[in-house]
C-alpha cells in the first residue's frame, strides 16, 4: 500500500527533472536562455530543433554540410536529404540535396530547378512581404517561342545543293514552318510547296522543348534565291526570323561574298 503512495508522488519531480535530462549522446541539460538567436535575415532553407532537440538553428540549406556526429550534427531543410558520399563510407559527413530533381512551375511564373529551389524562392519572398510561392504544375512554366538560333545567309551557284537552319525554344515546344518572303514582306509563299527541288525537315532538340528545322534545297536555281522565314508558334505566342539565300556567278564569289559578310558582322 505504502509504494502505491509514493508512486504518484515522484511523478512531478520526475517531469520537473526532464528539461534537464540529456536528450541524446553528447548533449547536456537543455536550457532556452543560452540558445543562440536566429539570424536577422532568417535562414533560406527555414530553422528546426538542434540534434538535442534544445535550440532552434538554421536548417542546412541545398549544396551545404550536412551530418556530423553527436550534438553537433547538422540536419537538412525540409524536402532535403544527407547525402554522403560513396568514397568515403566512414565519413559522417554530406551535402544536401533535394529529394525531387524535377523542375517546377511557380506560381510566380517563374521556373524553379526544383521543389526545393521554389521552396527557398518562396520564403525570401515571404521575407520582403510578397505573397508565398507554390508550384503550379511540374515542368517548366509555359512561354512563348524564342528563336534561339536563326537563319543565316547563304551563297552559292546554280545547280549546289544549299541549306538554312533554324533552332526555336517554348513550351510548349514550338511548330516550326517556313515560308518563302514573295515581294518584300507582302507575301509568303508555305514551304514546301509542289517544289520537287525543295524539302522541308524538322525535328526536336537538341534541348528539351526545343525544335530545329532546315530548308533543304537541291539543284539551287534562280527561282529558290531570296528571303526565308522561319516561323514558330504554340499555344502562347509566337516568333519569326528571316534568312535569305543568295545565287552567285561562280565560287569564287561564294568565298568573297561570305568574307565580306563576316566583316560586316564584326564591325557591328
Amino acid at each position: 500500500m505504502r509504494s502505491r503512495c509514493i508512486a504518484p508522488l515522484l511523478v512531478p519531480i520526475l517531469l520537473a527533472l526532464l528539461p534537464g535530462l540529456s536528450a541524446g549522446p553528447g548533449c547536456g541539460p537543455c536550457d532556452p536562455v543560452l540558445c543562440a538567436p536566429l539570424p536577422v535575415q532568417g535562414c533560406p532553407a527555414g530553422s528546426l530543433r538542434d540534434s538535442c532537440g534544445c535550440c532552434s538553428v538554421c536548417a542546412a540549406a541545398d549544396g551545404e554540410l550536412c551530418g556530423g556526429r553527436r550534438a553537433g550534427a547538422r540536419r537538412c531543410g525540409s524536402g532535403l536529404e544527407c547525402v554522403r558520399s560513396r568514397d568515403d563510407k566512414k565519413s559522417k559527413m554530406g551535402v544536401c540535396a533535394c529529394k525531387s530533381n524535377y523542375e517546377v512551375c511557380g506560381t510566380d511564373g517563374t521556373t524553379y530547378k526544383s521543389g526545393c529551389a521554389l521552396k527557398t524562392a518562396s520564403l525570401a519572398a515571404q521575407k520582403e512581404g510578397k505573397e508565398p510561392i507554390s508550384v503550379q504544375n511540374k515542368g517548366r512554366c509555359a512561354t512563348a517561342p524564342v528563336i534561339v538560333t536563326p537563319p543565316g545567309e547563304v551563297f552559292n551557284v546554280s545547280g549546289s545543293q544549299v541549306y538554312l537552319s533554324c533552332e526555336a525554344v517554348g513550351v510548349p515546344t514550338p511548330v516550326l514552318t517556313w515560308k518563302k518572303v514573295v515581294g518584300g514582306k507582302r507575301r509568303a509563299e508555305l514551304l514546301p510547296g509542289d517544289r520537287d527541288n525543295l524539302a522541308i525537315q524538322t525535328r526536336g532538340g537538341p534541348e528539351k522543348h526545343e525544335v530545329t528545322g532546315w530548308v533543304l534545297i537541291s539543284p539551287l536555281t534562280k527561282e529558290e534565291e531570296g528571303s526565308y522565314e522561319c516561323h514558330a508558334t504554340n499555344s502562347i505566342g509566337e516568333a519569326s526570323a528571316i534568312g535569305a539565300i543568295y545565287l552567285v556567278e561562280s565560287a569564287d564569289d561564294v568565298i568573297i561574298k561570305t568574307v565580306m559578310k563576316e566583316e560586316e558582322e564584326e564591325e557591328l
